[in-house]
């Protein structure tokens, strides 16, 4: 399989929101880890309607305070681009200082609907709910549907993975995209060529489970050790939910079957 182009970046300041884009700042949780890389990005967004706060992060009292800081007391609005515990942790304590009205799948947010400048896209697959937001000028809020450090995890039974490709391949469709600001890790300068080679990444895994499938029989724990060489310890589970993920997907396709635990094509 051909390498992703991942992207790495120092460790972001702490308790400070900075530019990533026109009136647009980023402010990192203090929740790095195997599967968040530095931490969960929290945007503020400023427009007419005052600061808009996009994923406000894990359950942390100090990051919390860092957001009305950087906002200055006000927040008009809050965005949710998936409902995982490290993006909504510190919803509850953020809307009760605040009073903001949010926008979230779960909160009744349908796709291509518009708020303000801005426009949802759902993308489930990562998370059933996960939402991108798209604003004319090609900045779009990736969430943890495109990150540039890693590739996505999907774990089931909330994850999907056909669903996950399926969405992949919506963001391909437009055209006019010039910047991804993810849920976790750097800016994506490259938004077209880095999700190309994304979906490529998947598609070539799914390709080496069939291979290795169609050569004898397989757990996904086999196929994890099999096919993903090296791999950090921490992540082995993460991998193993992704595996099977695939493994569902051809599944529901009738390519595969499972016999107590064991996976076989049909």
């Amino acid at each position: 399989m051909t390498p992703l182009p991942l992207l790495t970046e120092p460790e972001p300041p702490r308790g400070v929101a900075f530019s990533v884009a026109p009136g647009i700042r980023r402010l990192v949780a203090p929740n790095p880890g195997p599967l968040t890389y530095h931490g969960t990005n929290t945007y503020l967004i400023e427009g007419a309607a005052g600061t808009t706060v996009l994923d406000p992060g894990p359950d942390d009292p100090e990051h919390v305070a860092a957001i009305l800081a950087a906002a200055g007391g006000t927040v008009a609005r809050i965005f949710l681009t998936h409902g995982h515990a490290d993006h909504i942790g510190a919803l509850p304590a953020l809307r009760a200082a605040t009073g903001a009205a949010v926008f979230a799948v779960r909160e009744g947010l349908a796709d291509g609907a518009a708020i303000g400048l801005w426009t949802a896209l759902h993308t489930p697959g990562h998370a059933p709910d996960h939402v991108c937001f798209a604003r004319a000028d090609g900045v779009v809020f990736s969430g943890d549907h495109v990150m540039g450090w890693a590739s996505t995890v999907v774990i089931p039974p909330d994850g999907d993975m056909a669903a996950y490709i399926a969405s992949l391949r919506l963001l391909l469709l437009r055209q006019d995209d010039a910047l991804f600001l993810p849920g976790h890790g750097p800016p994506i300068a490259n938004p077209r060529g880095f999700t190309e080679a994304l979906l490529a990444h998947r598609l070539g895994r799914e390709a080496a489970i069939r291979a290795a499938l169609a050569e004898a029989p397989q757990t996904a724990a086999a196929l994890v050790a099999r096919l993903y060489v090296p791999l950090d310890p921490r992540l082995r589970p993460a991998a193993e939910a992704s595996v099977t993920a695939h493994l569902l997907k051809l599944q529901a396709e009738a390519v595969a079957e499972r016999q107590d635990g064991v996976w076989r094509l049909r």
